[in-house]
């Protein structure tokens, strides 16, 4: 197969821990023929399907110059439609160029594209919202513009964490306990005086034993997490915050929270999901990049890549190749 990877600039990856490099490695190990893009790179004109510049490339194996690139000429442009498969793989921020992205993609489906996750899915599943549509597995949650409603939520809750709707990586969170001390200040910073919406949390002190990435592919669980463990006087488990990855099997609850999520997700054209999990409830759903591919195996020899590729074959409905 042929497979497009629409991603951030691969000259940025790391590729020690890149899971889209996991994703283009198991790929091309099978036979299949990578290629890579940005969303930047795409376009749609009038009458005319959408097109991307695209760089068709082949791993090396060497860890600095780790890819090579077919030359091509900078005005050449192929059809998104032309690929057997698409990855939607950049990372946040959801920002309006995002959201612009996932539309050029949906017209890519309408020509016959196959993209992963799907576009739409993508817009619809807001990864810190999404978890209050399953109340029966999630924490006291508010989403709020509003100071008051904020403040009303610390007196009942004495201890909170406070987060941007469109933060990743650990960016932006605030925890503020019984005394108060600051809350005021941080929701002006947060909601910009009103203007913003923040998510607000009872906090959970089992983020002491980690925030636990659970992948979910093809609506199945991953049989091992990434408990990301917060360092020193760190209240953020997220490894972009300096937390320590450790893999683990899955509990009972982690089980139970994946196989009751994973078929919806799955129905909804998320084929690959990041439940973040702390004690016993979901604190986030995680569907435009979710990473840990290469944690979970270095730790544990489970080739999460193997089962992301396997799950997008079946779903193409192409023969398995290992």
């Amino acid at each position: 197969m042929n497979i497009l990877f629409v991603a951030d600039p691969l000259e940025s990856f790391k590729i020690y821990k890149e899971t889209t490099f996991a994703m283009m490695r198991e790929a091309q190990k099978r036979g299949h023929r990578v290629s890579a893009c940005e969303p930047k790179d795409m376009s749609w004109q009038t009458g005319a399907k959408v097109t991307a510049q695209v760089r068709h490339i082949t791993l090396t194996g060497d860890a600095d110059a780790w890819f090579t690139a077919d030359a091509a000429r900078p005005d050449a442009r192929e059809a998104i439609a032309g690929f057997d498969a698409v990855v939607m793989r950049k990372d946040p921020p959801f920002d309006s160029e995002y959201f612009y992205s996932t539309h050029l993609l949906e017209q890519a489906e309408r020509e016959g594209a196959r993209v992963f996750n799907k576009p739409a899915a993508l817009r619809d599943h807001p990864e810190k919202l999404a978890i209050l549509e399953f109340a029966q597995f999630s924490g006291p949650t508010l989403v709020t513009r509003s100071a008051t409603d904020i403040k009303r939520f610390h007196a009942e809750h004495k201890d909170i964490i406070l987060k941007p709707l469109d933060g990743m990586g650990g960016m932006g969170i605030f925890r503020v306990k019984e005394d108060g001390l600051n809350l005021g200040s941080i929701i002006e910073t947060l909601n910009k005086n009103g203007a913003e919406s923040v998510m607000v949390q009872k906090f959970l002190p089992e983020i002491a034993k980690g925030d636990k990435r659970v992948l979910v592919i093809g609506g199945k669980p991953v049989p091992f997490s990434l408990a990301r463990i917060p360092q020193g006087s760190e209240v953020r488990g997220n490894l972009a915050a300096g937390g320590l990855g450790v893999a683990q099997p899955l509990s009972k609850r982690d089980f139970e929270i994946a196989e009751a999520l994973g078929p919806v997700l799955a129905a909804r054209g998320l084929l690959l999901a990041g439940v973040d999990v702390i004690g016993d409830y979901v604190t986030e759903i995680n569907v435009t990049s979710p990473t840990c591919f290469q944690e979970i195996h270095d730790q544990t020899g489970f080739d999460v890549a193997a089962m992301f590729i396997d799950a997008m074959e079946a779903a193409l409905g192409a023969p398995q190749i290992r």
